[in-house]
């Protein structure tokens, strides 16, 4: 059985990398006790917690913390209008931080995600794994048998292009849960007891052309590079699904990261995923998204975008207007969606006005 890292085990004081360059982004409908678990790890950095639902309802954050709050009054009162791309009883808010934050690296995590133990019984700094993995290159367009070969210990394999050594710069690390799984709604009717109790001591950049299922409670990512794709879409109250918000942002991302020779990773770290949701409500949530999946990928896998498409704002305008035309006859949700993707830039660039027009990287 896996269990969490105890609090004296994460007590070890830890070395804040990147301590001014870096955001924590956390959602949350409740107090924030998980955080004095993460203390050694997160406090020497700033956080942004987002609100969700009542906004008249006090959240309580520990003593020691520095973070800014935003809750639906916030929202409104800083995007106007425009707040009515920001998801309203969903998780899916916390876009918004990613939106305000100021700093190239944002890392994002579920208040019901607990510092994990390696093997060797040690806790594992989620956080310092993720800035490993967004610092070193990626190699998405030939796959290392070794995995990531910027490890120590590991290396290009026999055969590996010279050429491609450098690697390109890695936009996205997607870390992995011990515990409960990220399961959909009928793998947990049918497996309600699974665990996952397996530590793969593995880091790999997923390839160039090969769509993956991102999960949001154990993410960080280089705002420079792909901040403006990491919308997490039209979710929650008053929408036809639920669930599907990373999932939404990953499509996109993964499609505009190949677009602009930009890398993804996942694997390492883990963290102790501590509460399985209801699979009922979820099977709510997720129901038309389940069906909607079987065209929603086929869309991505098949979605080009020009060469002048060279700022990942352009690439997102882009596929917003392919959504509009492919997926509105799967569902009229799409069009709403595909407008919310335009506000979300329109939004993204006004309260971001130096990154407007910076081209993030080279179309292939």
């Amino acid at each position: 059985m896996v269990e969490p890292a105890t609090a004296t085990q994460a007590a070890a004081p830890a070395v804040a990398q990147l301590k001014d360059e870096l955001d924590i982004v956390i959602p949350t409908i409740r107090n924030l006790d998980f955080l004095e678990m993460w203390r050694p790890f997160f406090q020497p950095y700033h956080l942004i917690i987002v609100q969700d639902g009542d906004p008249s309802k006090t959240i309580k954050v520990p003593d020691g913390f520095d973070y800014e709050l935003y809750n639906r009054n916030d929202i409104n009162r800083i995007l106007g209008p425009k707040a009515s791309c920001i998801s309203f009883k969903d998780s899916a808010c916390r876009c918004f931080g990613y939106m305000v934050s100021k700093k190239k690296y944002i890392f994002t995590i579920d208040d019901d995600c607990f510092v994990a133990k390696d093997p060797s019984g040690k806790a594992i700094n989620a956080l310092e794994q993720h800035i490993k993995n967004l610092l070193s290159p990626s190699t998405p367009f030939f796959f290392n048998t070794l995995y990531d070969p910027y490890r120590e210990g590991a290396d290009f394999v026999r055969g590996y292009p010279f050429s491609l050594r450098e690697g390109v710069p890695t936009a996205v690390s997607h870390g992995l849960w011990l515990n409960i799984p990220d399961y959909d709604a009928p793998t947990q009717l049918v497996k309600p007891l699974e665990r996952n109790t397996r530590f793969v001591d593995a880091v790999l950049t997923i390839p160039k052309g090969t769509l993956f299922p991102m999960c949001g409670m154990n993410l960080a990512f280089d705002r420079e590079l792909i901040g403006p794709a990491m919308y997490f879409g039209l979710m929650g109250d008053g929408q036809p699904i639920g669930r599907y918000d990373d999932m939404w942002a990953g499509w996109c991302m993964k499609v505009i990261c190949d677009h602009l020779g930009l890398g993804v990773k996942t694997g390492l770290p883990y963290i102790y995923h501590s509460k399985a949701s209801n699979p009922f409500v979820n099977l709510r949530k997720e129901y038309k998204g389940i069906y909607w999946q079987e065209e929603i990928i086929p869309f991505f896998q098949q979605a080009v975008l020009p060469k002048e498409c060279t700022s990942v704002q352009k690439c997102y305008i882009e596929l917003a207007k392919q959504v509009k035309e492919k997926l509105s006859k799967v569902d009229p949700y799409f069009d709403k969606l595909a407008e919310a993707m335009v506000t979300w830039i329109e939004a993204w660039d006004e309260l971001n006005p130096t990154a407007a027009a910076v081209p993030d990287g080279k179309a292939k």
